[in-house]
């Protein structure tokens, strides 16, 4: 059995790019990871792929697992991801002791040992970069929230206390969903996707997804933390180091006392446009890289 699966979700365009590229990384710079199986979860048969693309998936040794899209989801911007998590965490049960599901807006770029939980651990991840909807600690839990954690059967002392990575807000357990690392066995992930389509036609969230649209764009993201609670005990939860799931394109924002001076000091990275990120001469002012890996993010880029 495999210590780690990586699975992430293909989409044709910049996310077809993308997952290459993060494919690419884990083959590179992953370490004793580095031909561990990745699986590529798609909408997409690899005929509606280029040839180019397919001869890198090839190439890459990568597995593409195929899946319906849901009709009519254009609401929801990631139940796309949610469902292919879920598929990925069946398929992995068995084959792997822990599944990493991953953004494809991501790079690998330190072997990623600590993917590989403590025993007694049965998730791992990290708090999301910014509040914006968080639940504050020192703020009462507002309706959205209970209507979160009453849907999600969230009993309140399993609720714990988290740091946002770069406005640094306490807030209840909040985790960003570009990085998830789970036990297959637990189920964690498939939960997430029932309670996500159970609640997110709900008519009492409707007020929200009026009020704004990060409602819509985030709910996937705090039914996560519903669904997460409500099925851990939180001796169960392994935080990642600040290096995993580090916000190139909120670099600016982190406080410059923890911000990292050299790419090579990250274990994994997220950014938002690949070539605005790094065809940006400004960023060799903010965070250094060292010629291996300043040659391979330039061939990426083509």
């Amino acid at each position: 059995m495999k210590d780690l699966i990586f699975a992430l979700l293909l989409d044709t365009g910049d996310g077809e790019r993308d997952a290459l590229r993060l494919a690419n990384s884990i083959r590179t710079f992953g370490g004793e990871y580095c031909f561990n199986p990745i699986w590529m979860l798609s909408q997409h048969d690899e005929e509606d792929f280029s040839e180019e693309t397919r001869q890198a998936l090839f190439s890459t040794g990568v597995r593409l697992v195929t899946f319906e899209r849901e009709p009519g989801e254009t609401h929801f911007p990631f139940v796309d991801y949610v469902t292919a998590a879920a598929l990925a965490e069946g398929l992995a049960q068995g084959e792997t002791r822990c599944l990493v599901m991953m953004a494809c807006d991501t790079l690998v770029l330190q072997p990623p040992s600590s993917f590989v939980l403590a025993a007694g651990k049965s998730f791992g991840g990290c708090a999301v970069h910014l509040k914006l909807l968080g639940s504050g600690v020192s703020e009462p839990v507002n309706d959205f929230w209970s209507l979160i954690y009453r849907n999600c059967h969230v009993e309140g002392e399993r609720i714990f206390t988290m740091q946002t990575i770069v406005d640094e807000q306490p807030v209840r357990a909040y985790f960003n969903a570009g990085l998830l690392v789970v036990r297959p066995e637990r189920g964690l992930l498939r939960g997430w996707q029932a309670n996500f389509e159970r609640l997110r036609g709900l008519p009492e969230f409707e007020p929200f997804y009026q009020q704004s649209e990060l409602y819509s764009i985030f709910m996937h993201q705090t039914v996560l933390a519903g669904s997460l609670l409500s099925a851990l005990n939180p001796d169960e939860f392994q935080q990642f180091p600040f290096t995993v799931n580090y916000p190139l394109h909120l670099h600016s924002k982190v406080s410059e006392k923890r911000r990292p001076t050299h790419l090579e000091q990250l274990i994994t990275c997220r950014y938002e446009e690949f070539s605005e990120t790094f065809n940006d001469p400004s960023i060799e002012d903010m965070l250094r890289a060292d010629t291996t890996l300043k040659g391979w993010l330039e061939a990426q880029a083509t």
